[in-house]
């Protein structure tokens, strides 16, 4: 099966500053795959390289098992793209919008798009400017899925809506994901999103790919544990996947990476007299493994 995207050693410099670095990442056909990370940890960089729009220092992409720095208009209509600001011409009529759409897309699924469009309240009849945030993203990943594309960039694209038009997004995103073979990326802060509807977890960090797994493993990867130890914290440079710790109440709450149960000994050989190990959720996982470079022991998580 050929791969969706594929980057090797891809590397992408803005005068002295380094966006990306030899960054290299496989993501195979089918599936939802959500890509997180802090800000400026070359995301929107990513997705302009891949998309051609941009050309990398050095290194290579592959979308579709095309070259993205030559990319046809065949490929690139294989691909569609929803963004956070869901921006449309605020003077057509939604129906207005679809028809035109619709011409440019000879593979264009009329039943997805009314299955889709059924999760939102959308007057066909309608101007976009008279549409709700929560409308227009219904009506934009109503069309980009009735593209019938093999893969699907969504970009923050819950950011600003409203619960019931977020759950409706992700009601129509989830329907889609078990109808059609679809690859769908999809970029997201909200972790509870995420551990909805990914099959596949990306982190980037610093123009870094830290990992890529699904949610479940990623989680195992990180470890949360209470300790008291009246000597306090060792430095930070010492203890083993160090990601964060803080002190509340005299307890020591530590967060690492990639340690066994034998980190509970590691706390006791440097004066814990008392270690418990912690479930930890997705959300703090990722958080601390984003945050691992901005915190000192003692501040918050």
């Amino acid at each position: 099966m050929q791969n969706c995207i594929e980057t090797n050693d891809l590397t992408k410099r803005f005068g002295k500053k380094l966006a990306l670095k030899d960054f290299t990442l496989t993501i195979e056909q089918g599936g939802i795959h959500a890509i997180v990370g802090s800000n400026g940890a070359g995301k929107s960089t990513l997705f302009r390289l891949l998309l051609g729009v941009s050309t990398p220092t050095s290194g290579t992409a592959r979308l579709l098992g095309a070259d993205c720095r030559t990319l046809q208009p065949e490929i690139r209509g294989r691909v569609g793209y929803v963004n956070e600001e869901h921006t449309l011409p605020l003077w057509m009529k939604a129906k207005e919008i679809t028809a035109h759409q619709r011409a440019f897309y000879p593979k264009w699924n009329q039943k997805t798009f009314e299955s889709v469009i059924g999760y939102f309240d959308v007057d066909q009849n309608q101007k976009v400017a008279g549409l709700s945030r929560g409308e227009r993203a219904g009506l934009n990943l109503s069309m980009a899925l009735a593209q019938s594309p093999d893969l699907l960039i969504l970009d923050e694209p819950t950011l600003g809506l409203d619960v019931v038009a977020r759950q409706s997004f992700l009601e129509a995103l989830m329907f889609t994901e078990t109808e059609a073979n679809t690859t769908i990326i999809y970029c997201s802060h909200q972790m509870e999103e995420i551990e909805r509807v990914a099959d596949r977890l990306i982190i980037m960090e610093r123009g870094e790919l830290k990992n890529n797994s699904s949610p479940d493993d990623f989680v195992e990867r990180v470890s949360y544990w209470v300790a008291e130890i009246p000597s306090g914290l060792p430095d930070k440079g010492k203890i083993p996947g160090y990601l964060n710790a803080r002190d509340i109440e005299g307890q020591c709450h530590i967060l690492v990476a990639d340690q066994g149960n034998d980190f509970g000994d590691f706390l006791k050989k440097n004066g814990a007299t008392a270690v418990a190990r912690n479930p930890v959720n997705l959300e703090r996982a990722v958080n601390a493994f984003l945050t691992k470079n901005h915190s000192a022991p003692d501040s918050r998580a």
